[in-house]
């Protein structure tokens, strides 16, 4: 029997163990362990609440806690509950899938100033993430700025721009939506310190914005290449910036007609923040030009208001304690998945916050691939029996996937008119749903 121990439950930590599954049949036992009492990772609290059909995802995760091979030991956390080295003593593999859940910083001045968050917070904020349901951004201001250019910057922009009525369907938490349909942003900025051939923005999350029901998305003529140069791109680029062309063909007035804008700023570096009092007001922002793909500043300055900034600027892993870690990548320091003997990472905890949901899984079944090939037939750890005495020695209160089914049906029960769930925004609440 081997014994597989997955620190994390998002998409990397349930393809691992449907790969571990796959790999061993019914001679493993995989427990998959998270620091909430609720599983699925960024499925549940990065995803969108508006993209509901990419969270239907979480059915196939489903299907895999529930087998025989895999359980779910929610409400740990590994590093203090348990340490690496006790779980390297009691499973043949243990294996980091705990994603990327930190903002990376700009590294400018005024990042500190109130109302500037980095995006793993604020998506956190509206996606009732226990760690920042406290969050309280004011909303209050007229200008909001997005620095970023992929789809989270698109899903910030796009949720601080919607009507009560257009969030029907989504599972956006009650405090974030009565705080959004309180709002006073008239001017949502993207910002860009390079230009429209170097987005990473998809052409279905760009095409939603021309949808919204007060909202006028708007580019620059001038910020767009001569279209003959889109022919260089790859396809789904060339798309994305062709829904950046028909922004710019938007008729000014349909945007007078609009209560909201969306403005796309193109070659745009933010430099510094400055402030009122203790908070945020305005971005300082220099002029960037291309040289070989990289955004060069120009010395042309000028400033945005911002009542409320959002950095959507890209991720970093957690270090854990004698787990060797990349400071510069963000993630653990590894070699194809291989961190130590016995020790191994997956997902954004390997490569760092790049690719699709889908992206997650070969590289779950990557990794086992390493796992087999590494402990062979000799696995003779006591793996689930040795963590459940631990476990109760010292009080741990696990959370198993049939109680997280519990507070499951306790969040569906409480779900406004319209909305999948409610959910709970605080770890003592989902206990006590369990019970």
């Amino acid at each position: 029997m081997r014994h597989i121990a997955i620190v994390g439950s998002g998409p990397a930590g349930y393809y691992t163990a449907e790969a571990a599954s796959k790999q061993w049949s019914e001679e493993v036992r995989v427990d998959v362990f998270d620091a909430l009492p609720v599983p699925y990772g960024l499925i549940r609290t990065g995803v969108a609440p508006d993209h509901q059909s990419i969270k239907k995802v979480s059915m196939r995760y489903e299907k895999i806690a529930l087998s025989d091979e895999v359980r779910f030991v929610g409400n740990v956390q590994v590093g203090s509950d348990v340490s690496v080295a006790e779980l390297q003593d009691l499973y043949d593999a243990v294996i980091f899938a705990t994603g990327a859940p930190h903002d990376r910083e700009l590294g400018i001045a005024g990042e500190d100033l109130a109302n500037v968050f980095g995006s793993a917070a604020f998506v956190g904020w509206y996606n009732g993430h226990p760690q920042f349901s406290d969050l309280a951004p004011d909303l209050s201001g007229r200008h909001a700025v997005v620095i970023g250019m992929g789809n989270v910057a698109l899903d910030v922009a796009r949720i601080l721009s919607k009507t009560d009525r257009e969030f029907e369907g989504s599972d956006i938490v009650a405090h974030a939506l009565d705080a959004l349909c309180g709002s006073g942003i008239e001017t949502i900025t993207i910002l860009g310190r390079r230009g429209p051939h170097q987005i990473m923005m998809t052409p279905k999350e760009l095409g939603e914005l021309m949808h919204l029901e007060r909202v006028s998305p708007h580019v620059d003529k001038d910020d767009l290449p001569g279209v003959d140069d889109d022919a260089i791109l790859e396809p789904g680029l060339r798309k994305s910036v062709s829904v950046l062309r028909d922004f710019a063909a938007i008729p000014e007035n349909i945007h007078g007609e609009k209560q909201m804008a969306i403005e796309f700023d193109f070659f745009a570096s933010p430099k510094a923040f400055k402030r009122n009092g203790a908070k945020v007001c305005a971005l300082e922002v220099e002029r960037t030009t291309i040289e070989k793909g990289r955004a060069v500043g120009t010395g042309v300055t000028y400033e945005v208001p911002a009542n409320l900034v959002v950095t959507c600027i890209g991720y970093r892993s957690s270090p854990i304690d004698g787990v060797p870690f990349d400071e510069r990548a963000g993630h653990f320091a590894n070699d194809e998945g291989r961190i130590l003997p016995g020790l191994y990472c997956v997902g954004w905890a390997k490569r760092g916050p790049t690719g699709t949901i889908g992206t997650n899984r070969p590289d779950g079944y990557g990794v086992i691939e390493l796992v087999a090939n590494d402990i062979g037939s000799g696995a003779r750890k006591r793996g689930r029996d040795g963590f459940d005495e631990l476990a109760e020695n010292r009080g741990l209160d696990i959370i198993t996937f049939r109680d997280w089914q519990k507070i499951e049906q306790a969040e569906n029960a409480a779900a406004r008119d319209g909305s999948p769930r409610e959910k709970f925004v605080d770890i003592e609440s989902m206990i006590a749903a369990r019970r």
